[in-house]
């Protein structure tokens, strides 16, 4: 009897938590919100004593510790192992749950975490995370923090809550990529402006905290007009992707460029000062002057750009001031010598640079 109204009390607790689980997972699209709400139901409900979810790289070759909980967590999250290795491995690489009461007595074992954690791993649970037909990650337990072994009723509510789990992760992630995208111009896929506006806020505000600099190269085609009037819009669309390829491809990594709007590009520069944004626009400019662009149509287009650097706080106290002054001293070179590097300070005062 006794028995029975275990077994009747454990399935009414089920119960609840699924559907807790099924109300929280559909009220957010927040990645690390979402893996959270998954790891505390896991532990209320089956008790480990360790418990990880692991997601699969793009690549589909590595699981990464993503998020860890229990004795060794510091040393585990963000650690990788191959999709060949382990009972985790197994079970992403065959699509199936695994259920296994002595560790290390299966041939799958691979003792290298808990030697890493200095662990002793006895029981464990781990299902795949998969959603029509493709795997995510996985989510392993380790140990029952009870007496005896994981359980068969274990793995079957555990496959139950990563059923839930796998999709909010995938609808998480499918809502991130439309995010992205609505920041990226899908014609030169540099970011756009709407990003630039947010990317601003958030440099500056961490340069002031930590007393560093923030740049800003503002460039823009010279000339495009005349690309326009003479080839036509598709052919100087095309002109304005390819240069757009090019920023893309020679831009550093922290740099953040953007296509400001029609033949106008930005690049930010956190942790950059002014000598150091004109120096690289400098390299951007030699660079754009010794491509041709159009070569599959047998143009050999040679482009040119103005170019205006402002930087915080040197020049700039704000958002604002930056764009404007860069965007001024741009303006500078385009209605004189054009093909130039210009800096413009708060004052006013500005420098042609050749």
């Amino acid at each position: 009897m006794m028995e029975s109204s275990c077994g009747i009390e454990r399935l009414r607790r089920e119960h609840e938590i699924f559907g807790e689980l099924a109300r929280a997972l559909t009220s957010s699209l927040d990645h690390s919100e979402i893996l959270a709400i998954v790891m505390n139901q896991v532990g209320e409900l089956l008790k480990p004593s360790n418990w990880s979810l692991m997601l699969l790289d793009p690549n589909g070759k590595e699981l990464r510790f993503e998020l860890v909980v229990g004795e060794g967590a510091d040393i585990l999250r963000g650690q990788r192992l191959s999709v060949r290795e382990g009972i985790a491995g197994w079970a992403v690489s065959n699509g199936e749950s695994v259920l296994v009461n002595d560790a290390r007595r299966d041939p799958r074992f691979c003792p290298r975490f808990d030697d890493l954690c200095h662990f002793e791993t006895r029981s464990v649970i781990c299902v795949p995370l998969r959603i029509r037909g493709k795997t995510l990650g996985a989510i392993e337990l380790v140990n029952r923090i009870e007496q005896g072994p994981f359980t068969a009723a274990d793995m079957r509510a555990l496959e139950s809550i990563a059923e839930y789990a796998a999709i909010a992760i995938n609808n998480a992630s499918l809502y991130k990529r439309a995010h992205d995208l609505s920041l990226i111009d899908d014609h030169t896929c540099l970011f756009n402006i709407r990003y630039l506006y947010s990317a601003l806020d958030t440099e500056l505000a961490a340069a002031r905290e930590d007393g560093r600099e923030v740049s800003m190269i503002f460039l823009d085609l010279d000339r495009f007009k005349r690309i326009v009037d003479t080839h036509g819009h598709l052919l100087a669309s095309k002109t304005l992707k390819q240069v757009g390829f090019l920023i893309r491809e020679v831009t550093r990594k922290g740099d953040i460029a953007v296509r400001y709007g029609g033949d106008e590009f930005v690049i930010l520069m956190p942790g950059s000062g002014k000598d150091e944004a004109v120096e690289f626009a400098r390299y951007l400019r030699n660079t754009l002057n010794s491509r041709f662009f159009l070569e599959e149509e047998g143009l050999n287009l040679k482009v040119t750009a103005s170019f205006g650097v402002a930087s915080f706080p040197e020049d700039a106290g704000n958002k604002e001031e930056i764009l404007s002054l860069a965007d001024s001293a741009m303006y500078g070179v385009k209605e004189t010598t054009r093909d130039a590097i210009m800096t413009i300070d708060a004052c006013g005062v500005r420098r042609t640079i050749a």
